[in-house]
C-alpha cells in the first residue's frame, strides 16, 4: 500500500498536467473531473489522487466506463454490479440537498458482479486492494482496463520490466 500511494503522490502532478494538456483529445468527463478538482479547497492530496486514478483510464484510452461504478444507498446494489466484471463501486447517500457535497457511505470492490471486500477507507485504497487481488490471484487484466492496470504494474508498482508502447509512452512523459 506505501509503495501504492508513494508512486501515486510521486506522480500525481504531472499526471495532472498531462491530463490538462490533453483534455481536449477526451470526452467532457475528463473535463468534468477537471472542474470537480479544481473546485477543492481542503485535502488536495486525497483529491490528486482521486483524479489521477479516475483519470488515467481515460489518458491511456481504456474503456473505463465500468470501472468506477456510483450508486446511491438506497439502490440495490446487485443492479449497480450487474454486468461489472472488474470494478469499485461507491455508495453514496441519498438524502443530500441539490447544494451540499454527497456523503460517501462506503466504498467497495466488485469482481464478477460480486462485492468482495466492502468498507474501504478511500478510492486510492480500493484501487490499491483491486489491483493486489488481481495481481496476486494471477487474474489475467480485463482487455477493456488492461492499460490502466499496465501502468500500475509497470510504472507505480515497477513489478515487470517490460511493458506496451502505450505504457511506455505514459512513463517517458511522466519522467520529463
Amino acid at each position: 500500500m506505501e509503495t501504492f500511494m508513494t508512486a501515486l503522490d510521486t506522480y500525481s502532478i504531472r499526471l495532472i498536467k498531462l491530463f490538462r494538456a490533453r483534455k481536449a483529445a477526451f470526452n467532457k468527463e475528463m473535463d468534468r473531473l477537471l472542474q470537480r478538482f479544481d473546485e477543492q479547497v481542503s485535502n488536495l492530496v486525497q483529491h490528486r489522487r482521486n483524479l489521477c486514478l479516475e483519470g488515467l483510464p481515460m489518458f491511456v484510452r481504456d474503456t473505463e466506463g465500468k470501472l468506477f461504478v456510483t450508486c446511491v444507498d438506497t439502490d440495490p446494489v446487485e443492479r449497480s454490479v450487474k454486468g461489472v466484471k472488474v470494478g469499485i463501486l461507491t455508495v453514496l447517500e441519498d438524502d443530500v440537498g441539490p447544494a451540499s457535497v454527497p456523503t460517501v457511505v462506503n466504498i467497495a470492490i466488485v469482481l464478477e458482479e460480486d462485492i468482495v471486500l466492502a468498507d474501504l477507507p478511500d478510492l486510492p485504497s480500493a484501487f490499491a486492494y483491486l489491483f493486489g487481488l488481481l495481481y496476486g490471484l494471477n487474474m489475467e487484466f480485463p482487455k477493456e482496463l488492461r492499460y490502466t492496470f499496465e501502468a500500475v504494474q509497470h510504472i507505480f508498482m515497477e513489478l515487470t520490466p517490460n511493458c506496451s508502447r502505450r505504457v511506455r509512452s505514459l512513463k517517458t512523459k511522466l519522467l520529463v
